[in-house]
């Protein structure tokens, strides 16, 4: 039987309401999908480690998220049945490739970050 590796815990504070992967301009998957890969950039995690800085996610949506990450080939879901059932979730090389753009469009959005968040303002004020 192996141990799985050592991976330092996810901080819980991983994304904060002021994240500014929300406001990306595209989508990899659904809304949450940017921060679910970047939570397997360090190594495969099992879905309660997942819920920790993505504590906004209902397990549902998280489920949901996971699942069209899989569908779509950037996330694989491996279930151990040693000696007690665990399944991770784990980037795949495609998946893998997705974090430069991720990065770059991150860079982005912290440079365009006040103009961001005044064209997000400007149009909840139109639709609200």
């Amino acid at each position: 039987m192996t141990q799985p590796a050592q991976r330092p815990p996810l901080p819980a504070d991983f994304f904060d309401e002021l994240c500014p992967s929300s406001l990306l301009p595209f989508r990899f998957g659904d809304t949450w999908a940017p921060m679910v890969l970047r939570c397997l950039e360090g190594g495969p995690r099992r879905f309660s480690e997942l819920r920790v800085p993505l504590g906004r996610i209902t397990p549902k949506v998280l489920t949901h998220s996971l699942r069209g990450l899989e569908r779509r080939g950037f996330v694989s879901r491996t279930v151990h049945a040693d000696p007690k059932r665990r399944v991770e979730y784990a980037l795949t090389p495609l998946g893998r490739g997705l974090l430069e753009p991720l990065d770059a469009a991150c860079r982005w959005a912290t440079e365009h970050w006040d103009e961001l968040i005044d064209a997000h303002e400007r149009g909840a004020a139109v639709t609200g």
